[in-house]
C-alpha cells in the first residue's frame, strides 16, 4: 500500500506510527461531523482502539496541509459570480473573522483566516481567490467598507473592472454556508493558535467542498469518504 500513497502522506506517515486507515478515519470524522476531540477518543476506544486526543489532534496538524494540497489539485471549477462574506471563530478566546465566498450556485471559491479584519486582509483573499479559481466578472459583498475598498484596488489595474455589487440580501447563500462551517466548529470550544486553527479550518472547508460535489476526477461516482481517502494515494 505504501508505494502507491501520496508521496507528501507517506513523509509525513514516517513521524506517525499507526494504521494509516485508522488516522485517516479519525481525521475526516473531525473535519466532517461536529465533534471533539474526546468525542473520537470515546468512539475509537469503542471499537478497540486506544488513541488520546491529543494523538488525534496531531494527526489532524499533520495530514490535513498535504490532504487539503492534493484536493485543490482536483478542485472543480467555479462560476464567475462570486458571494463575499464574513464568518467568525474564537482563537485563543478572542473572536476573529474568516473570509470566505462561493459563487451564485453555491460553491466555494476560497478562504482564508488573517489575523486582522481591514481592507489588506480582504485585499489578500481576493488575491488568494483569484490566484486558485480565476477572476470573477461579479463579487458581492455586505456593505463593508474594506471589502468594498479591496476590490476598488483591485479593479483599478484592471483594464475590465470586476463589478462590484453591495446587497446584503443576495449574500444569502453565502451567509447559509457558514453555518456548515459553524456546525463543524462549535464543539471545538475554539482554537489555541492560528496556525492550528488554519490548518483544521482548511480541513474542514475541503471535506464540506467534497460534500458539495467539488472533486473533480477520481470523485467521479466515489462516496464523499471515498473522494477523502483518495486524496492520500
Amino acid at each position: 500500500m505504501t508505494q502507491n500513497l501520496n508521496p507528501a502522506v507517506a513523509k509525513v506517515l514516517i513521524r506517525l506510527h499507526f494504521p494509516l486507515d485508522v488516522m485517516l478515519l479519525c481525521v475526516r470524522w473531525y473535519v466532517a461531523y461536529p465533534l471533539s476531540l474526546r468525542h473520537l477518543e470515546q468512539m475509537m476506544a469503542e471499537r478497540g482502539i486506544l488513541v488520546d486526543h491529543s494523538t488525534v489532534h496531531r494527526w489532524a496538524l499533520k495530514l490535513l496541509p498535504v490532504l487539503e494540497k492534493a484536493f485543490r489539485l482536483r478542485k472543480r471549477p467555479v462560476g464567475r459570480s462570486w458571494r463575499m462574506d464574513e464568518t467568525y471563530v474564537k482563537i485563543r478566546g478572542k473572536w476573529r473573522y474568516l473570509y470566505r465566498a462561493v459563487d451564485k450556485d453555491g460553491n466555494t471559491i476560497d478562504f482564508l483566516l488573517p489575523a486582522h479584519r481591514d481592507k489588506a486582509s480582504a485585499l489578500r483573499y481576493f488575491e488568494k481567490a483569484i490566484a486558485q479559481n480565476g477572476e470573477p466578472e461579479t463579487v458581492t459583498i455586505d456593505k463593508s467598507a474594506s471589502n468594498l475598498a479591496a476590490l476598488q484596488e483591485l479593479n483599478a489595474d484592471r483594464e475590465t473592472p470586476i463589478r462590484i455589487r453591495q446587497n446584503k440580501y443576495l449574500n444569502n447563500v453565502v451567509e447559509q454556508d457558514h453555518r456548515a462551517i459553524k456546525r463543524r466548529t462549535r464543539p471545538m470550544l475554539g482554537f489555541k493558535n492560528f496556525r492550528c486553527a488554519r490548518i483544521i479550518l482548511g480541513g474542514i472547508e475541503f471535506m464540506h467542498m467534497i460534500v458539495k460535489g467539488q472533486m473533480e476526477g477520481d470523485g467521479i461516482g466515489r462516496t464523499p469518504p471515498e473522494q477523502f481517502y483518495s486524496l492520500a494515494m
